[in-house]
């Protein structure tokens, strides 16, 4: 930029920074916002207008003004500023001013006080970087104002609309405006938004404007879809966009599809030498074989790094560089991985997915951008092998909680449909556990437990095993046992790698005061290890439906050893549960001085409507008490 450039942009900012965000003097005084807007509420957003103007396929400028209103601690996260920037998206200014509870002015924001920080985080390479500011003021209540320009140099992604920003946050009003060129079609998809949004037409552009106003707090429910799907919301969409001279289209997935593999076309390229490794490791194998010797090839010589430059991060860094350098972002592996495949004489595709364990809910009716993650698909004539080539352990052909049960895009360059990942069902997510354990005269407990463990049900202890050392799983196990006070002495695991994986678990524990003693009794509880259901207290009507990813069974019979002398006062009753979410059942028997506890509980997976909330609370209030019901023993 010239020096005369860059005067005239100081005096422009000078400008700009003596304004105030939005015309007028506003009314930031707390006494104004309506009652209903701050029950239950840590911040009430005052006024918002997200201005979103299209030039072309290739560029649009963003303006975000608002005002927040946070009304104590918890509303502190609504009011800072962290806005990303790198090569294809600039900052083009940031203001800001601070009020009191009375709405006048405490302080403005400094241009010196904005935080430039990089934005490499876990990536071993970037061009991210990011301004934060927030103001720190603690004195409560009071309001923030901000206003964010932004330039964006393609239109792959539109900023979605959603003023309200959190569960205990309440809104005033809110404005979408969004003006795009004649022969732009702006796609759309909205939620618990009345009517269409409000549509002008001049000699060269189309304005769209969607507003909101006087939205209440929504109560911090569980089991619930993403946030879009439960408050007001805008997705947006273009028909078409370009990315650094790539031109690309998104009205149907097909046509993402093709887009994204013409994107990454021609990057498939081995090296010879790989070439060669690839035919001494598959030649004469099956085609079963190859793929899992080719995986744990990937697995063996490279690692995952995010490597987020180029063109917005979208396009693969080419097989070469992998094979060269031994490491890739989720792109590169995946690309990687389906080149050594095709060397060896099969197919295969890289497949974009929303990522996450995590309530994932997706749009399958509004194609676009909602993806964040890359693994690899090998169709066969039969099934499907899917592969997460970020993961140095995971088995050939499966996939973990993070990627599994949810649409995705193969790139292919006919174009695909959406496909879906493997759902694990209730039969092959499972914990099967037998306990035998002693208890002494002071009450305290030794207990041994060989537990299986298939498919999501190991995940997070497949996960410990490769990812923490050895002290680092022993410290967990302090944790996560539902013990007062427990020893581990032994914890030993054996993996069962497939596309179905399982391991098998040995743990041996001493637990201190297990047993309470009062005179001559002894009260125990015979479920050690499984009060995994807990109470649901919401206290408000359900609002949302009821999301359940995962389904599962757990199975535990449990033979305690009691001191002698004793003999049973109580037994719990037996109970038998069900209901549309699943079913429970434990039963407590006595013979001698053994007592054997069965307990069996099966949960369903699927969306249910919130009126059901009520039925969900007393099956979940009913297995917590029957995992929590002791055996009363006296002493002769």
């Amino acid at each position: 930029m010239s020096l005369f450039n860059n005067k005239l942009l100081g005096i422009f900012i000078c400008i700009f920074y003596l304004q105030p965000a939005f015309a007028g003097d506003p009314d930031y005084n707390v006494s104004t916002i309506p009652a209903a807007l701050k029950e239950k509420a840590h911040a009430v957003k005052r006024t918002e207008e997200l201005i979103i103007n299209v030039s072309s396929p290739s560029e649009q400028r963003v303006i975000h003004r608002f005002a927040i209103t946070v009304l104590d601690a918890g509303g502190d996260e609504y009011a800072r500023v962290i806005e990303s920037y790198d090569k294809f998206r600039s900052i083009r200014s940031i203001s800001g001013t601070l009020y009191g509870a009375d709405g006048k002015q405490i302080k403005r924001l400094k241009q010196s006080d904005v935080e430039d920080l990089s934005g490499v985080g876990s990536s071993l390479m970037t061009d991210d970087r990011i301004k934060k500011h927030s103001f720190h003021y603690t004195v409560y209540p009071y309001t923030v104002e901000y206003e964010i320009e932004v330039k964006i140099s393609n239109t792959f992604y539109l900023e979605g609309w959603i003023p309200q920003e959190g569960e205990e946050f309440g809104v005033e009003k809110s404005k979408l405006v969004v003006t795009v060129p004649l022969d732009f079609p702006l796609r759309f998809q909205s939620f618990h938004y009345k009517g269409e949004p409000v549509i002008t037409t001049d000699k060269d552009s189309h304005t769209y404007t969607w507003d909101a106003k006087d939205i209440t707090p929504l109560p911090d429910e569980n089991y619930v879809p993403a946030w879009h799907r439960r408050t007001t919301s805008v997705l947006l969409a273009p028909a078409s966009y370009e990315m650094q001279h790539y031109k690309g289209s998104m009205n149907t997935w097909e046509e993402l599809s093709r887009s994204m593999y013409a994107l990454n076309q021609g990057r498939d390229q081995l090296p010879d030498a790989v070439k060669q490794t690839v035919h001494q490791l598959t030649d004469g194998l099956s085609r079963e074989e190859k793929i899992t010797k080719l995986y744990h090839y990937v697995q063996e010589h490279t690692h995952y790094v995010s490597v987020q430059l180029g063109i917005g991060g979208w396009q693969t860094f080419d097989a070469n560089y992998v094979a060269t350098n031994g490491y890739g972002d989720c792109k590169a592996l995946s690309n990687f991985t389906c080149s050594l495949l095709k060397e060896a004489g099969i197919p295969a595709y890289c497949v974009l997915v929303n990522s996450g364990k995590e309530q994932i809910t997706f749009e399958e009716e509004f194609p676009s951008n909602q993806f964040d993650h890359m693994i690899a698909c090998v169709p066969g004539e039969k099934d499907t092998t899917w592969l997460e080539c970020t993961s140095q352990y995971l088995p050939a052909g499966y996939l973990s909680s993070f990627t599994n049960n949810r649409p995705v895009l193969l790139l292919t360059e006919k174009g695909s449909k959406l496909v879906h990942t493997p759902v694990y069902t209730m039969e092959q997510n499972l914990q099967l556990r037998n306990i035998t354990a002693t208890v002494n005269e002071n009450g305290d407990l030794q207990l041994s437990a060989n537990t299986h463990f298939t498919c999501l049900q190991q995940d997070y202890l497949q996960g410990m095993l490769h990812v923490l050392t050895r002290e680092k799983q022993l410290e967990a196990l302090k944790h996560d046992l539902p013990l007062a006070s427990y020893d581990v002495n032994k914890f030993e695991c054996k993996e069962l790698p497939g596309c179905l994986p399982a391991i098998d678990e040995l743990l041996e524990i001493n637990a201190r005061n297990y047993a309470s003693i009062s005179g001559k009794r002894m009260f125990i509880t015979p479920n050690l290890l499984n009060k995994s259901i807990k109470r649901l207290d919401q206290t408000s009507a359900r609002q949302s439906e009821i999301l359940k990813r995962s389904s599962f069974i757990d199975a535990d019979t449990v033979k305690i050893i009691v001191p002698a002398g004793y003999t049973a006062e109580t037994v719990p009753a037996a109970v038998n549960l069900q209901s549309d979410f699943g079913t429970y059942s434990c039963s407590t028997t006595i013979t001698g001085n053994v007592v054997t506890y069965i307990r069996n509980i099966s949960m369903k997976s699927g969306l249910y409507p919130a009126a059901s909330y009520p039925m969900l609370e007393t099956f979940y209030a009913a297995i917590d008490k029957a995992d929590r019901a002791r055996v009363v023993l006296v002493k002769n």
